[in-house]
């Protein structure tokens, strides 16, 4: 595999920015399958592959891994900030295709992630479903609003920036959910001892409520790295047989 740092430039943002690639060296990448993979609130777009062995997943299926930088946003087009959902979901497809020639086709095009990346996975895929042929979200901040409105005065001012003083219709999950259908088939997993399972099964009951097909996994872990490469390669098993 390539292993790939590209510092490029996001017109949306106006800024430069970075992300981690991962693609196969054997095949034209016009066909491969791509997975968009989502850091969580503390990480930047190194860790996926500094602590799990993803790029060996990867490897294993023979799929393309990109791994883009926000921050601590939330993957939304802020209230007081920039707008890191559009870079995600919109430009960042394109700026991809561009660079590596992948296909814009949805059927080739996945997204995951772990936390708040789980958050950022879902908020795509029920964004915009018709973009994904398949979401994974993985001990995800499934509900900011409980997130946002019991957090402590540290946090405040910051999802403050994030989201302005109520959370928008866009930036909550079960919203979305109720507002859109092709929701492409979603999975989910969380740790037996990670808080944020209650996030996790409150999502999988709300997504098979409305008839979406929704596989969800749990088993012994926290909310740590060992559990979430375990989460992804499980993932990349159920997705790519």
């Amino acid at each position: 595999m390539a292993h790939l740092r590209v510092d490029f430039r996001s017109e949306v943002m106006d800024m430069n920015t970075s992300m981690t690639v991962i693609l196969p060296e054997q095949k034209k990448l016009d066909n491969t399958k791509v997975v968009y993979l989502l850091h969580g609130l503390a990480d930047n777009c190194s860790g996926w592959s500094r602590y799990t062995a993803v790029e060996r997943y990867a490897r294993e299926k023979d799929i393309a891994l990109v791994i883009p930088e926000v921050q601590r946003s939330f993957y939304a087009d802020m209230a007081l900030g920039l707008d890191y959902f559009k870079f995600i979901n919109c430009e960042l497809h394109t700026i991809c295709e561009n660079f590596f020639g992948f296909s814009d086709k949805r059927e080739n095009r996945y997204v995951m992630g772990l936390s708040m990346g789980g958050y950022g996975a879902l908020k795509c895929a029920l964004s915009t479903p018709k973009c994904y042929q398949g979401c994974a979200a993985f001990s995800s901040v499934a509900d900011i609003e409980t997130t946002v409105y019991s957090s402590n005065d540290g946090r405040k001012k910051e999802y403050k920036a994030i989201f302005g003083n109520d959370i928008p219709e866009e930036s909550n999950l079960f919203k979305l959910l109720e507002k859109n259908s092709d929701i492409p088939h979603i999975y989910l997993a969380c740790g037996d001892e990670d808080p944020r399972i209650i996030h996790s099964e409150k999502m999988r009951d709300a997504l098979k409520l409305k008839g979406v097909d929704v596989t969800y996994e749990h088993w012994s872990g926290e909310h740590n790295w060992i559990f979430w490469d375990a989460a992804v390669k499980k993932a990349f098993d159920h997705f790519f047989k």
